[in-house]
């Protein structure tokens, strides 16, 4: 297996303080550099860099079993007991789901859990849960 790499996206948002409510609060991403104009998240291991600007278009046009998904969209994979603790802290805030989380594939190879929310700037973003690593790419 190749070396782990960290993944380094770079989005825009409209407000930075409400970005830092929802990444660093809400998500609880450790904050990292900032300017006037952009500031960084460790988002679980990986680089997010959010700056000022309107963000991406998006529209539900991505089929998956019985669902339209956002796309484009970014997220990313944890093991289901670190999935569940945030499915439960997001469900108890109130987040607003664009799909609730939920298992898809269920009893399949690569069963996953899944949720999709959008950050207030409207950034689809999915979280898959996965029993174990090897299931991940399970076909």
């Amino acid at each position: 297996m190749p070396p782990r790499s960290v993944f380094h996206l770079a989005l825009h948002v409209r407000d930075l303080d409400r970005a830092r409510a929802f990444y660093g609060g809400l998500l609880g991403c450790a904050e990292g550099r900032s300017t006037d104009t952009w500031v960084d998240f460790d988002f679980f291991g990986h680089q997010i860099s959010l700056h000022l600007g309107e963000p991406f278009a998006t529209s539900r046009t991505g089929r998956v079993g019985e669902h339209l998904v956002p796309m484009p969209h970014f997220g990313l994979i944890l093991l289901l007991p670190d999935w569940r603790a945030l499915a439960e802290r997001l469900v108890a805030a109130g987040l607003e789901f664009v799909i609730q989380p939920q298992v898809r594939f269920a009893g399949q190879p690569g069963e996953q859990w899944t949720m999709f929310f959008e950050d207030p700037f409207g950034n689809p973003i999915e979280i898959k849960g996965f029993a174990a690593e090897a299931a991940i790419y399970a076909h």
